[in-house]
């Protein structure tokens, strides 16, 4: 919790440090980052609605789901690449942003089977039920969903640079695909608890439906940030195409004319 508000914090400095000097950057993005953060907080130590299975899955939303989603839409490494001057440690974080090992992490299909596959391990192993009588483990695992959300989200929205970037088909089919996955094990966790659990009957649904529909949500809201990002990104070139046809017109190689 100490990092995250420490994170948060070294965010909102950074973000003041480029206003300061005279560069753009919105002041949403600082509110989703801070809600991120506070939604991680939350996720820790918050008092969260219903049973105890219930209760768990509200946890997972937040801290796999919904948190991430707010931080990446901050842009963080954008942020830091930024307000960071020329140096050692820039140059460090360039590298490992362009990195081979960062490439293939934030290749979609794989970041999605690290944060959908570690979830079907979770609930359909006896991890889940070790998880609870284990303060280690339970740190552990939630330390690793909310990692592999982050990664997820990362690799799906593109929002931040990075050197090898993914196409927008491949994108939307793996997060389709995750997407089905994740809507899979809910439906199965409504029928057939965790091993080695004992929740009651009602828990257990109210809990999986959570998870059905929380994760129908989440994806949704990822899903428009990236037909968002696709959008400014092709729509720019759309709106020049009419302009170049005229150019070329008017010139008559057929070539753009020189402006």
């Amino acid at each position: 919790m100490a990092g995250v508000l420490l994170v948060t914090a070294l965010y909102l400095l950074a973000a003041a440090r480029l206003r300061r000097r005279g560069d753009a950057w919105t002041w949403w993005r600082g509110v989703s980052f801070t809600a991120g953060g506070a939604a991680v907080v939350w996720a820790v130590v918050g008092s969260l609605p219903g049973g105890p299975f219930t209760a768990h899955m509200v946890q997972h939303l937040i801290a796999g789901m919904a948190a991430p989603l707010l931080l990446v839409l901050a842009r963080p490494l954008t942020l830091a690449l930024r307000a960071l001057t020329p140096g050692a440690t820039r140059r460090r974080l360039l590298a490992l942003a362009h990195s081979p090992v960062a490439r293939w992490l934030i290749f979609p299909p794989l970041a999605a089977l690290l944060d959908v596959g570690g979830l079907w391990l979770l609930y359909r192993t006896g991890l889940f039920a070790a998880m609870r009588h284990e303060g280690w483990l339970h740190a552990v695992v939630h330390a690793h969903v909310l990692a592999a959300g982050l990664l997820f989200t990362f690799a799906v929205s593109q929002l931040d640079p990075v050197r090898r970037r993914w196409g927008l088909v491949l994108r939307g089919v793996t997060l389709l695909a995750a997407g089905a996955a994740h809507a899979v094990l809910a439906k199965s966790l409504y029928v057939a608890e965790p091993p080695g659990t004992a929740f009651t009957a009602s828990d257990l649904r109210i809990g999986a439906q959570v998870m059905y529909y929380g994760g129908d949500l989440a994806e949704a809201a990822l899903a428009v940030v990236v037909a968002a990002s696709w959008y400014r990104a092709t729509g720019r070139a759309w709106m020049r195409g009419p302009a170049d046809m005229v150019l070329r017109s008017h010139d008559g190689t057929g070539a753009p004319a020189s402006r």
